[in-house]
Formats: C-alpha cells, sequence, structure tokens
C-alpha cells in the first residue's frame, strides 16, 4: 500500500472517533508525556498547534508554560516548505492561516534557532515502531529534522502505531512514540535491529 493510501486510511480512522474518546485518549498521551524525562528536562518545546483528528496539543502548551517550560510553535513558509518556530507566550500570539491552520504572528513573536529548542514534539498519521512516519504529506518535517539534534518524540493514538512505514532515503525517524497505552522507545528498537 503507498503512503498517500496508508495516510488516507488512517485519517478516516481517526476521524471516526467520537470527541470524547478523543479528549479522554488525548489527556491520557498527555499524562504518559508529562512523566517522561525527555518532558521533564526540557526548557523549550517546539511544538505544532493540532486540529482534530490529532492528539490534542493544546493542554500541553498550557501545561508547559505552567511548568515554565518555553513554548515555540512552527511559522510554515508553503513556497519553500520550511518552518520558522517562533516562540509564543500566549495563544493570542496566533492567527488562522491557509488550510486553517494555526500559527504564530510574525510581529508578535520571536524566531528560535532550532538548536535552542530541547524537545520537539512532531506531528504524525502511521507510525512504525522503529518510529518511521507518514506525515500529513506537505515535506516540512523532514526539511527541518535533517539538522536538529534534540530530542524527537511523537504523539498518537495506539491504532496508528505498529504500522508498516515504506521508508525513504531523506526519512528521520523519532526516538520516542507515546500513545494512551504505552511509550514506544523507537531508538531502542532501532538500535536492536
Amino acid at each position: 500500500m503507498s503512503k498517500l493510501s496508508k495516510r488516507k486510511m488512517m485519517i478516516t480512522i481517526m476521524r471516526d472517533m467520537n470527541h470524547s474518546e478523543h479528549a479522554r485518549k488525548s489527556a491520557a498521551i498527555l499524562e504518559r508525556l508529562y512523566t517522561c524525562e525527555e518532558y521533564v528536562s526540557a526548557r523549550t518545546i517546539g511544538v505544532t498547534i493540532s486540529r482534530f483528528p490529532e492528539v490534542d496539543t493544546l493542554p500541553l502548551i498550557e501545561s508547559a508554560w505552567e511548568s515554565g517550560k518555553q513554548v515555540a510553535v512552527p511559522k510554515c513558509n508553503p513556497d519553500t516548505r520550511e518552518m520558522d518556530f517562533r516562540l509564543i507566550k500566549s495563544l493570542d500570539d496566533l492567527e488562522t492561516v491557509y488550510m486553517d491552520l494555526k500559527e504564530p504572528i510574525v510581529g508578535r513573536t520571536d524566531s528560535i534557532d532550532k538548536g535552542q529548542i530541547d524537545l520537539q514534539i512532531i506531528p504524525g498519521v502511521v507510525f512504525s515502531d522503529e518510529g518511521f512516519r507518514i506525515g500529513f504529506g506537505g515535506g516540512y518535517y523532514d526539511r527541518y529534522l535533517s539538522d536538529y539534534c534534540g530530542n524527537r518524540v511523537s504523539l498518537a493514538f495506539n491504532h496508528q502505531t505498529s504500522q508498516d512505514v515504506p521508508i525513504e532515503e531523506h526519512d528521520i525517524p523519532v526516538n520516542m512514540i507515546i500513545t494512551e497505552n504505552k511509550v514506544i522507545q523507537c531508538l531502542k528498537i532501532r538500535d536492536a535491529k
């Protein structure tokens, strides 16, 4: 099955979740994240503003602020498919852009170098236990991660994981996937092979 077919199939499955199940599972995933050393020790977290049916990241952003962490959100350039992570201090620092996505308002936020982001929360649709993923199809994160050295973690619903993912030369896997049921240590799985 092609990446496109796998992506479409999984998005359909995700959209079939009712909102209360989605909220309950998102909360369970975030509770697991909050106890991980990668999150606890991070001073600055990079994260996208999720949209249903993705794992809800708004509570994560608010919890990070309450813990004294900085939060960086990407401003995407559709022409170059590059991302500029910018520090937000409030949800008022966001605006709605193309495809109904929420991104930082450039005039109200400061850009941050990727070397200053300790933990990058990487979105995806389909994941292998080795940490390879099928994203939403823009290729933004593959470009961004090519020289990112911090912790790479994905948040996913259990049914998005343990899938067969075709690997391409430019694909950069995540090191950990957190679901409502488990934490998958992808780096350890890759090292064991």
